[in-house]
């Protein structure tokens, strides 16, 4: 028990970290200097301001200094790490699964609040994500089979990517091709392409992860949680545009956790 509190602890200090990526890479800057200040009075927050969960409560989710308002962002975050860490530790214990997952995890967070406010999901995740994957799923080649190279995890990994940038690729290039071209349809807010090529690099992000079959569930689970939440924005906002991004790493949680069970259903259908 004390060494699941400690990693919950941990976890939630990682997200502090996260919610800084989250807010500086969008703008270019650096994520290491300098120190965390708030965005509003841009004062430097003393170290006992930058405690998880605490400071944020203490302070009312609001700036020492200014009072300037700080996003629940900041809180959600920390908790949803925090929680992630604990998750993964209870499946894989202190193990290179769980840093492995864990940096996943992370960059799938990092990912999904960046696209919900910008729409845009930073190369540094996509590309950045996808080499470190592939590289880790080498290194994961060794250590899950000791006495020699597991060349199929590799293979798995290196088609997850191809994939997964393909398929979702050639989904939006049809669309477009069907929606602008052929029934001559006018521009989505301005936008003559239905899908960002950063949900491409993401889900080629995701198959380096988690391998070929399960992006390809992702593939077609995101666009049913996808088209929920695009027919309440339309409806209540008039809003004909959401970010895909949130909906691919939903998708991607699905498939790492039930990915066998949901494909043994189809097959068993």
């Amino acid at each position: 028990m004390i060494t699941k509190i400690l990693v919950f602890i941990f976890g939630s200090v990682v997200g502090s970290f996260l919610n800084v990526c989250i807010y500086r890479m969008p703008e270019g800057k650096s994520i290491v200097w300098p120190r965390s200040h708030c965005p509003h009075c841009q004062k430097k927050i003393f170290w006992y301001d930058n405690i998880p969960f605490i400071s944020y409560i203490l302070l009312k989710g609001r700036c020492r200094f200014c009072k300037g308002k700080i996003s629940l962002r900041y809180l959600i975050v920390e908790f949803l790490t925090a929680l992630m860490f604990l998750i993964f530790f209870n499946r894989y214990g202190l193990s290179f699964e769980f840093l492995f997952y864990t940096f996943f995890g992370c960059s799938l967070i990092i990912a999904t609040f960046v696209d919900i406010k910008h729409r845009i999901i930073p190369d540094e995740i996509s590309i950045g994500g996808l080499i470190i994957g592939f590289l880790l799923n080498t290194i994961r080649a060794f250590s899950l089979k000791p006495l020699g190279f597991n060349f199929s995890l590799v293979l798995d990994s290196f088609l997850g990517i191809i994939i997964g940038a393909g398929m979702i690729y050639l989904t939006g290039l049809l669309f477009d091709l069907v929606y602008f071209k052929l029934l001559k349809m006018p521009p989505i807010d301005g936008e003559t392409e239905s899908m960002g090529f950063g949900d491409v690099k993401f889900l080629a992000m995701i198959g380096a992860f988690l391998g070929w079959q399960k992006v390809l569930l992702t593939f077609f689970i995101a666009p049913f949680f996808g088209a929920l939440v695009g027919i309440f924005n339309l409806l209540i906002r008039k809003d004909h545009t959401i970010p895909y991004g949130p909906f691919l790493s939903l998708g991607a949680v699905i498939s790492l956790f039930w990915a066998d069970k949901i494909i043994s259903l189809i097959l068993i259908r």
